[in-house]
């Protein structure tokens, strides 16, 4: 499938949604017309366990983790994925962040 826009979705301990989305927006995500930073937050629960090997920013080596947490959901070109990616990771506090990126229809083609 071929396409010019994508949805970016990242889950970012509720600390550090403000910075991760100032990232986000200044790499080109959630810019629409005369708008920019665009985006849509839901909050949830994230629930991990780091491994012995693993340097956790929440929580410890081992032992579950339940941590608040705020969905991202915003938007860009295609062109502008990986910048978006590297701010993300850039900011995000967690070594793995999930980064979800979900091709969209081109509006032509709907």
């Amino acid at each position: 499938m071929d396409w010019k826009r994508c949805k970016i979705e990242v889950a970012v301990p509720e600390n550090a949604v403000a910075a991760v989305l100032q990232a986000m927006g200044d790499a080109g995500a959630g810019t629409i017309g005369e708008y920019s930073h665009c985006s849509f937050v839901i909050s949830g629960i994230g629930r991990f366990t780091a491994s012995a090997g693993a340097n956790p920013a929440i929580g410890r080596a081992g032992e579950a983790s339940i941590v608040p947490e705020q969905c991202i959901q915003t938007w860009c070109d295609r062109a502008q994925v990986h910048g978006v990616i590297r701010a993300i990771r850039a900011t995000h506090p967690y070594e793995e962040p999930v980064i979800y990126i979900i091709p969209l229809a081109d509006e032509d083609r709907v």
